[in-house]
């Protein structure tokens, strides 16, 4: 199957790119960037780093956009269930070294 790009304009009109950056990114001190040219072409300018700060980045709360983070939850929900069903998980599993394994390796009891 052939790779599908989504649209920078609509990653960041959907939610995805509040929500990355909420939910992941600013926790630990980072922020993926858009950048709106005035013509009105976007494209991803790179990765803010402020991991010096202890309590990472948030945004201004008249930037946060509640239909997106709803939108988000929504489509989680559904793509989940699908995961879960089709996959029996939701996040992949890393398999941890030396759990499920018979083989303990050199040295291991």
């Amino acid at each position: 199957m052939a790779t599908k790009y989504m649209d920078i304009t609509e990653f960041r009109e959907e939610g995805y790119l509040q929500e990355l950056n909420r939910r992941f990114l600013h926790p630990l001190g980072l922020a993926l960037e858009v950048v709106q040219e005035k013509d009105g072409r976007e494209y991803l300018g790179g990765i803010w780093d402020f991991r010096d700060d202890p309590e990472g980045l948030i945004f201004d709360d008249d930037v946060l956009k509640a239909d997106r983070i709803a939108a988000i939850d929504s489509e989680w929900q559904r793509r989940g269930q699908s995961r879960l069903d089709g996959l029996g998980y939701v996040l992949q599993p890393v398999a941890v070294e030396g759990e499920g394994n018979d083989d303990d390796g050199p040295g291991q009891t």
